[in-house]
């Protein structure tokens, strides 16, 4: 008696979410509990947690995270948020130039590690 075993595929795009998914909560994570975020969570106002959301929902329905698309996110928050009245924009620029500083420190995380080659 033979059994089938139904093999369970993930789709590309799938995998992209997924992927884009991960980032984006790497990117929130690193603000709130990175090097710098005893200052960074005395900075978060509540506008700036709206705004930090809507950046990070971005991200996720990103198909590809590049630099480019991750500069042009963060110009269309800040211009977003810049706009309203109830926000200095000064303390928008202070936020966004923040997040903008985490690019690379994301995209190094993402390197595949050398592995050591041992002679035997």
């Amino acid at each position: 008696m033979s059994k089938k075993v139904a093999s369970k595929k993930v789709s590309t795009g799938a995998m992209i979410g997924i992927g884009a998914g991960i980032a984006a909560a790497t990117a929130a994570a690193y603000l709130m509990y990175g090097p710098d975020a005893k200052k960074n969570r005395k900075v978060v106002k509540s506008w700036a947690v709206k705004m930090k959301g809507e950046i990070l929902e971005k991200f996720e329905n990103a198909k590809e995270i590049t630099e480019p698309v991750y500069h042009d996110i963060l110009d269309k928050a800040t211009a977003k948020y810049s706009a309203l009245k109830n926000i200095d924009g000064a303390e928008v620029a202070s936020v966004i130039a923040e997040i903008r500083k985490h690019w690379k420190s994301m995209t190094a995380s993402k390197k595949p590690k050398a592995k050591k080659v041992t002679k035997k």
